[in-house]
């Protein structure tokens, strides 16, 4: 009997994109998985290394479309398709495949919120109730038991990391949270758009969805649990010209006679024992160069000069801790394999 029949087999759906990419990047390093199938329709029929050469080289099996996947030999799928075809999608898939959703279909638990947030109604509401919503430190004696789980948003992971414990302690006004965050411009997908060519981002910074990102509700939904109550953030996102990186500025009020050395007591007590969530040393400020092409989230806190307030600054990298290595994370608690296979690369720096 040879490695390859003690390993899980997977298949990539959407590999053709940044996170179908980083996926293949980050399962270079995992021994207890074999790649079965990769898809990509405008790219069906083509080796991996004629879509990204840094791929080549690699004993990957050649692009197909999904219809071409022989699923009964797969036991996991990642799926990396676009967000509102998804769900479709994975409602077609046979059952005993356990799946990870790098899209947006499933992560808001409401399906009406959903309609009103994408424009359309949920096409699969079944499987959304059955949906769990994966970062992977907050939910992860659910994630053992799950056949879907929805991988989070980039911007949601970045800011609930540092937030949820603190409302669930009750150190922080729920309602006066400010997130001011900004992403590369590899959060936007790979497909062209006029707002993601390099002369209309670089030299520059600018807000965008402003009062109206996708991403607000789905934060808005986890603090809500947190809280025990509804919660609405105050959340603008940006965009900045680098490839790939998050930075969330997120100012906060202290209640209930909290300090900025209990918030850290908090923080530091949460995620005690996890590779991949650390709290900076006093004095220390997180930096998207700090956590590029890892797994990492660094959190630091701040005092602010105006009285009972703290501003807590948290660094991922988009791609990795904010869609692929979420997702490998996810993945691995599924299955009962190591939580760091896989995902043990240094940031690279600078």
């Amino acid at each position: 009997m040879n490695a390859s029949d003690h390993r899980i087999k997977i298949a990539i759906l959407g590999a053709s994109g940044y996170t179908g990419a980083e996926l293949l990047r980050l399962l270079a390093g995992h021994r207890g998985v074999e790649i079965g199938a990769l898809t990509a329709d405008r790219h069906a029929g083509k080796p991996i290394g004629a879509v990204f050469p840094h791929l080549a080289g690699r004993a990957l099996p050649d692009l197909v479309t999904i219809d071409e996947v022989d699923f009964a030999s797969v036991q996991l799928v990642f799926c990396c398709l676009p967000h509102g075809t998804t769900q479709e999608v994975i409602a077609t898939l046979p059952h005993h495949l356990r799946i990870v959703d790098l899209s947006a279909d499933f992560r808001l638990a409401d399906v009406e919120t959903y309609a009103k947030w994408y424009g359309h109604a949920h096409r699969a509401p079944a499987l959304q109730h059955e949906a769990v919503y994966g970062i992977t430190e907050l939910v992860r004696p659910a994630l053992g038991n799950a056949r879907l789980v929805a991988n989070p948003g980039c911007y949601p992971t970045a800011a609930q990391l540092p937030l949820v414990p603190l409302v669930r302690a009750g150190q922080i006004d729920a309602d006066d949270i400010i997130i001011d965050a900004k992403s590369g411009v590899t959060g936007a997908g790979r497909e062209p758009t006029q707002t993601s060519l390099f002369a209309e981002v670089a030299e520059g910074i600018a807000a965008y969805g402003v009062a109206g990102h996708r991403h607000a509700p789905e934060i808005d939904q986890g603090l809500s649990v947190a809280a025990g109550r509804q919660i609405t953030v105050n959340f603008t996102p940006h965009l900045v010209p680098m490839n790939r990186g998050i930075l969330a500025t997120i100012y906060v009020r202290l209640t209930n006679g909290a300090s900025i050395a209990d918030l850290r007591r908090t923080l530091t007590t949460a995620y005690d024992g996890e590779p991949f969530v650390r709290i900076v040393a006093e004095g220390g400020v997180p930096a998207t160069q700090h956590v590029r092409g890892s797994n990492l989230c660094l959190i630091g806190l701040a005092a602010d000069r105006i009285r009972g307030r703290v501003i807590l600054v948290a660094a991922i990298d988009n791609l990795v801790k904010g869609a692929s290595g979420q997702a490998v994370q996810n993945m691995n608690a599924m299955l009962g394999l190591p939580e760091t296979s896989g995902l043990q690369q240094q940031p690279l720096f600078p």
